[in-house]
């Protein structure tokens, strides 16, 4: 490709005692792409994802952001840097609003004396952003703004987390197994959710296991083993059974997908 990564990694490396999670591990992200991350379970996929998101610090290696090195020290540095999470456990508070979610860790408060001596919350604000963000991905089938996150539907949380990530992500949008806990239908949702994402410019990581979700919307696979990239394979060379036989090990990818 001729065009700069948007994210990128050379030399990945994280220990866990003998145990070695990242092994020089590369990684590329390219702007307006989905990519998918696959790989078999302890390949080291977790490890990858903790890193280019701040959860771990690598022991070894560089990751650069916009041609830009970086260090995040926290989920928090990533963050701000403009990489947002969608985790497969939501990192949702049930008993808290829809719009409150939305904003959690990041609250609008009042203007003026208000907000800077008493934090007071400016929720007519918080409620009219989080309304236009859900409206923009198609979401207003969600009523009311202000209704708890635990009277929604599997799918319908999976969507106000995928917003959040669209509203405040700046750069890049990490989705980790965003469809594992739904049925086929919020499925279908979700996947649409992220095409739209990828319509409005922004790049997405995809960790998945499921390969028809990852060979319908990826634009390159990215399969990971033993620690490291294997390989990256465009969707529509290859076949789910070639992607499953690379990642497993039971057949070696052609020489230059391994060399690029």
């Amino acid at each position: 490709m001729a065009q700069e990564p948007i994210l990128s990694a050379r030399g990945l490396v994280k220990r866990y005692g003998r145990v070695t999670a990242l092994n020089n591990c590369e990684f590329d992200l390219y702007p307006g792409e989905i990519l998918a991350v696959i790989g078999d379970n302890g390949a080291g996929k977790s490890s990858l994802i903790k890193a280019l998101s701040g959860a771990i610090t690598p022991d070894e290696g560089e990751i650069r952001l916009d041609g830009k090195a970086v260090s995040f020290k926290s989920p928090i540095d990533a963050r701000e840097a403009g990489i947002e999470c969608v985790y497969q456990n939501l990192a949702l508070s049930p008993a808290l609003s829809i719009a409150d979610n939305m904003f959690l860790g990041r609250e609008i408060r009042k203007p003026g004396i208000l907000g800077q001596w008493f934090k007071m919350l400016d929720r007519p604000a918080m409620e009219k952003r989080a309304r236009e963000k859900l409206t923009e991905l198609g979401l207003m089938t969600i009523q009311n703004i202000g209704q708890a996150v635990e009277t929604l539907s599997g799918g319908q949380r999976q969507g106000v987390a995928v917003a959040r990530a669209a509203a405040f992500g700046s750069k890049v949008v990490i989705m980790d197994e965003p469809t594992a806990a739904l049925g086929v239908k919020e499925s279908r949702r979700v996947l649409e959710l992220i095409l739209d994402v990828k319509r409005r410019g922004l790049p997405i990581v995809l960790i998945s296991h499921n390969m028809p979700h990852v060979f319908e919307v990826a634009d390159r696979i990215h399969i990971h083993r033993l620690g490291r990239r294997l390989c990256v394979i465009n969707p529509r060379d290859y076949t789910m059974s070639d992607a499953v036989a690379f990642m497993t090990g039971a057949k070696a990818p052609p020489e230059e997908l391994v060399a690029a």
